[in-house]
């Protein structure tokens, strides 16, 4: 009696066929699932910094301001692109001098952009924690908008800023988004 190992040609299609199916399916989840994480990383990072913003200029009782930066040491002039990194500054001493607190890199995807509307250029917090966009917006609010290449709306991601100093995150669709 022979005996022989290893697999038919119809049990190996069948193994390939199903892993197809499962690739198909699975691999757009994924894709959706890993893009979302990402943007959601980059949107809590720049919500941590203006929250932490806020804390030190009400702790401290001086202006605190978070500005995008190229050089992660100035504030980067008339930008209004938040992609490139950003600096969080305390505005210390008499006469006043800007002290880096906090700095944000270059997001690692060059796919992903972030850009304030209303051509803010910077945020900044006064002593009561109240924000004040630079050039102050009529709409009582700043957004940052954040995008990836292709752009679609379940990927992008906003944080609101209200002048009161409240910080919120937003999807599309959700508060002023969109």
């Amino acid at each position: 009696m022979k005996v022989s190992a290893g697999f038919s040609l119809v049990e190996l299609m069948v193994v390939i066929l199903t892993a197809s199916i499962l690739m198909a399916v699975g691999v757009p989840s994924y894709r959706y699932v890993t893009n979302s994480n990402r943007l959601s990383a980059e949107v809590n990072a720049l919500l941590g910094d203006l929250q932490f913003a806020r804390s030190e200029a009400i702790k401290e009782g001086q202006s605190v301001t978070v500005c995008p930066s190229i050089d992660q040491a100035t504030c980067a002039a008339g930008s209004t692109t938040w992609h490139t990194g950003w600096i969080v500054l305390a505005n210390t001493g008499n006469p006043p001098v800007a002290t880096v607190l906090r700095v944000q890199q270059q997001f690692a995807n060059a796919k992903d952009t972030f850009a304030a509307a209303q051509s803010v250029t910077s945020i900044s917090f006064n002593r009561e924690g109240f924000a004040a966009g630079q050039p102050t917006p009529l709409a009582g609010f700043v957004m940052i908008k954040l995008t990836t290449q292709p752009d679609t709306p379940q990927w992008r991601r906003c944080v609101e800023v209200g002048l009161g100093g409240s910080l919120t995150t937003e999807r599309p669709g959700q508060g002023n988004c969109t």
